[in-house]
């Protein structure tokens, strides 16, 4: 087996650990901190990246690991040809209010593009990850995991998944954008899961993104047979310390 396929399987066993970790904190009434640049970060997000960088470590100590945490602590190392990108805790704002659509993404990056990914969401009890060519999902407590595909876009233009941030009246006009009369609003990376699965068709996305937000993610739309392009029709890069591992705007398609 390559290590596409084996390495997608573990991390989505260290992604699931780390979801049972957060569980407990969900709607518990955690508080949250604010990071240098106004986004919040809560206990929940450390024990999470408590469970994953040691077992990263553990399998694959020749891989450096950068996570949103230590990347806020400055303690993570500089992106090289391999790396894994690590959000402990995706979509934090909905998870202090309590929303179900938040996840740990883990993925690995290669020579500047995601190759392995895996998804878990919490609340929603489900994981994503990548088999080298192709996309699994199972539930955590299931003991067997089924091979999942994106659907043929429907004749009326299918489903966008679009962020949360926006206005119902910014949400619809950006569906209709990309062909799509219907949209939904959720935080987190998931969105990326339902276009591999086949729930949805398309994700837009025109604000501010950061890597660990879209590495794993990318890696398994890819996976699945969908790509991901830039708003300038280009394939996304990363480990850009050039531009402080920010995104530009995107379109994820299933298809």
């Amino acid at each position: 087996m390559t290590i596409e396929q084996t390495m997608g399987a573990q991390l989505a066993e260290i992604a699931v650990d780390a979801a049972r970790v957060i569980l407990p904190f969900w709607r518990a009434g955690t508080e949250a901190t604010h990071k240098t640049d106004g986004s919040p970060v809560t206990a929940a997000d450390k024990a999470s990246e408590d469970v994953i960088l040691p077992r990263l470590a553990a399998l694959w100590p020749d891989i450096p690991v950068f996570s949103e945490e230590c990347f806020e602590d400055g303690h993570c190392p500089i992106p090289g040809e391999r790396f894994f990108s690590v959000d402990p805790l995706d979509g934090t704002k909905g998870f202090i209010q309590g929303k179900v659509s938040f996840a740990v993404c883990i993925g690995l990056v290669e020579h500047g593009r995601p190759t392995v990914g895996a998804i878990s969401a919490p609340a929603i009890g489900k994981v994503w990850w990548t088999d080298g060519d192709g996309v699994f999902r199972r539930g955590f407590d299931d003991t067997s995991a089924e091979r999942v595909g994106p659907r043929q876009r429907p004749a009326d233009g299918g489903l966008a998944v679009v962020s949360n941030s926006l206005s119902e009246e910014k949400a619809q006009a950006l569906a209709a954008e990309y062909g799509c009369p219907a949209w939904e609003a959720m935080d987190s990376a998931v969105k990326f899961c339902l276009l591999a699965d086949g729930s949805a068709d398309v994700y837009p996305r025109n604000g501010p993104t950061m890597e660990w937000d879209t590495v794993a993610g990318e890696a398994i739309v890819t996976a699945a047979g969908g790509r991901l392009l830039d708003i300038e029709g280009n394939p996304m890069t990363y480990g850009r310390v050039d531009r402080g591992l920010l995104n530009p705007g995107f379109v994820a398609w299933a298809r």
